[in-house]
């Protein structure tokens, strides 16, 4: 059990820089015996509080947008919310297998160089809004329902749709992971699915590990934020081979 917290740890350390540490916190939750439900609720409700750290050192830096962050948080509040319900009533399996074929493209595009992508010309501000929304609820959505790799998501979201840079993106995507985990942690509270006894010591592990990997993704840029996505994209595509064939 023990071996637990620095997993938690080294979760909001990967998730700070480049997202998807739910590959890890939700499989250690797995891990220990806790059933599905559970370790959902459980992983939701020691990372909102770490995400939002993270969120407040990135904009304490300037990088986040602001117009597009609260837009985004709007959406993923309600998307999460509605994830989270269905999560209660649905097999993920489904979601899974669309996870595998996608995760493949995803993971070429980012080896040949292409993940940040950033548009030449700005969006207009309107249409910047209306994406942002989009991308906050279907991505908070997808957080909400089954969760692992959402941060890398919303990052690759934000600088290849938006055409924010790399750092900025990072910020927002935090917006967005704080409102979907806050969401989907009261969701799953509501329903008696978090074991407060565990959450609790490792809320604290996650925030640690949130607020040294924001600290490094900011003084190292693009040149940690990258390879680290690339490794998240792989571990979780290696997680859901693994699933499937257990």
């Amino acid at each position: 059990m023990w071996l637990l917290y620095p997993l938690i740890f080294l979760s909001g350390f990967v998730d700070a820089i480049a997202g998807g540490g739910g590959i890890i916190s939700l499989t250690s939750y797995l891990a220990v015996g806790l059933p599905a439900h559970l370790a959902l609720g459980t992983n939701k409700f020691s990372a909102f509080l770490g995400t939002g750290i993270s969120m407040g050192r990135f904009a304490r830096k300037g990088h986040i947008r602001w117009d597009a962050a609260a837009v985004s948080f709007l959406g993923a509040l309600g998307g999460s919310s509605l994830g989270a319900t269905l999560s209660l009533y649905v097999s993920e399996r489904v979601l899974v297998y669309i996870m595998l074929l996608v995760l493949p493209v995803i993971a070429a595009l980012f080896l040949r160089g292409k993940g940040f992508t950033v548009r030449e010309a700005s969006l207009p501000r309107l249409q910047t809004l209306a994406l942002a929304l989009l991308i906050g609820f279907a991505l908070g959505g997808y957080d909400g329902f089954f969760g692992p790799g959402t941060g890398t998501f919303l990052i690759m979201a934000f600088t290849a749709i938006l055409g924010f840079d790399v750092l900025t993106a990072c910020g927002n995507a935090k917006a967005v992971n704080f409102a979907s985990n806050i969401a989907a942690a009261i969701t799953f509270i509501l329903n008696g699915q978090v074991l407060y006894s565990l959450g609790i010591p490792c809320a604290l592990c996650a925030i640690a590990g949130q607020y040294l990997g924001a600290g490094l993704a900011m003084k190292k840029g693009v040149g940690i934020v990258r390879p680290m996505v690339i490794v998240v994209i792989m571990l979780l595509l290696t997680k859901i081979v693994y699933d499937l064939l257990a």
